[in-house]
């Protein structure tokens, strides 16, 4: 009698059947990692972004503002001279995240574990990075003179505005007040000419105190009467005064100058500070910026001498103060007895 002959087998990972093994699974965990990073973080784009192939930092020229005078007929033209600076932006160490899925448990296992750990590696690289950017717009937008800034990096005539407070000292801040303190800023901004679309990110608390007030006429940025874009029945988030509202819970609310929240960077250990008075950031793309020397990437190799699957998801990107100018706390008022 003859034995069976062995089965030509489909190997769901091998490229055209042919080679390893393996490389299909890696790319397509590589394409989870990098789809959870984008759907999770939100500051991002919000922000001076640039990527570098080599180098440990990169430099952003600042340039002051020309004057204009009146000419007297025949009077020789002398070139008026602009001050320079530059805001440098060091890259910190790689940022990892790591799993280990051993063989004999993804064998017994009774669902798939590996589309699991890609999505949750993907939200741990996107809040770190939305945590250290926002931290770093809070901390532009506590500089309020040149005294703040690096004596290396200061422009003479570089202008400055001022942090907003929210609501009334000693009551409660209400949806109204958030939306008035916006307003506020934006008068600011104007007032210093700092141009670029805006955009406002609060921590829940705030953002939902926008659709809480129970007087719908308090609520003119929900009215659609009058030219309000929200609506409190589907939660749909409005604009105000132009900018556009987002919500996040990495916006620092809290005194973290020790915190372990973010992992401390070896090389820019200034995104801690004291955040406890942080009510909102509102802010140009030019308030801070990021240099990548690394983009998102994925690893994965098996170990056999572990008999299992090591996957390491990495980048290695710093984050600096840009311009100062273009981005304003919404602070808290003290509250009194």
């Amino acid at each position: 009698m003859a034995f069976p002959t062995d089965q030509n087998v489909s190997r769901l990972g091998a490229q055209n059947q042919a080679g390893d093994a393996r490389a299909l699974f890696l790319k397509l965990f590589a394409g989870e990692v990098l789809t959870a990073f984008e759907e999770k973080n939100i500051a991002m784009g919000l922000h001076r972004v640039r990527t570098i192939s080599n180098g440990k930092s990169a430099s952003f020229p600042m340039t002051g503002v020309a004057s204009a005078s009146y000419h007297t007929p025949g009077q020789l033209i002398e070139a008026d001279t602009l001050n320079h600076a530059e805001r440098i932006v060091t890259v910190d160490d790689l940022l990892i995240s790591k799993s280990f899925i051993a063989n004999i448990d993804e064998a017994m296992n009774h669902y798939d574990v590996r589309s699991i750990y890609s999505k949750e590696m993907g939200h741990a690289l996107a809040n770190a990075a939305d945590r250290n950017i926002l931290k770093i717009i809070a901390t532009s937008a506590g500089i309020t003179s040149s005294a703040g800034l690096p004596a290396a990096q200061r422009l003479t005539d570089e202008v400055f505005t001022n942090n907003v407070a929210v609501g009334v000292n000693g009551v409660t801040a209400t949806g109204s007040d958030i939306a008035n303190s916006i307003y506020a800023a934006l008068e600011e901004f104007d007032s210093k000419d700092v141009t670029g679309e805006k955009v406002c990110v609060l921590p829940p608390a705030n953002y939902y105190k926008l659709f809480g007030s129970q007087d719908v006429n308090q609520l003119a940025y929900m009215n659609r009467d009058v030219g309000g874009s929200g609506s409190m029945a589907s939660g749909q988030v409005p604009v105000i005064g132009g900018v556009k509202i987002l919500m996040s819970n990495h916006v620092p609310t809290t005194d973290e100058s020790s915190s372990s929240l973010t992992p401390t960077s070896a090389v820019n250990g200034d995104y801690k500070g004291d955040f406890s008075d942080l009510e909102g950031l509102i802010f140009t793309q030019d308030a801070a910026a990021t240099v990548k020397l690394l983009d998102l990437g994925v690893e994965s190799e098996y170990q056999i001498d572990r008999q299992g699957t090591l996957m390491v998801s990495k980048y290695a990107m710093g984050h600096n103060i840009l311009r100062p100018a273009c981005a304003i706390k919404l602070t808290a008022t003290t509250n009194t007895p």
